[in-house]
């Protein structure tokens, strides 16, 4: 089980969401950020409590596909960001859609 340190340096368990994107070679730079570490997807997570961190994982044969892992302090922050700022998310998403083929959600956990 891993835990890290809240703010008050006590351990806490961390919920993790993975997700599997498909894009093609004209969109991969484009991609990679919007989802890096200082992409969009990451600015607009760490405006929200609980928000830990964006694991990006490039695939280095063709075509380009990247695992995000993202990490939250636990699974109600997450669904608490995700329903405060879902009008928020739902236009990030659009706007990022056209960098996609696919877009594969894999597992969600606590550990």
């Amino acid at each position: 089980m891993r835990e890290v340190p809240d703010r008050r340096g006590r351990l806490r368990r961390v919920f993790h969401i993975l997700w599997r994107f498909e894009t093609s070679e004209a969109q991969a730079d484009a991609f990679a950020a919007a989802y890096g570490p200082d992409g969009a997807w990451v600015a607009f997570f760490r405006q929200a409590d609980g928000y830990r961190g964006t694991e990006l994982f490039r695939r280095q044969q063709s075509p380009p596909c990247y695992l995000t892992m993202d990490r939250w302090e636990s699974r109600d922050a997450y669904e608490r960001f995700r329903r405060d700022q879902a009008a928020a998310y739902a236009a990030l998403d659009a706007e990022c859609e056209g960098l996609t083929v696919a877009e594969i959600f894999l597992a969600a956990w606590e550990d």
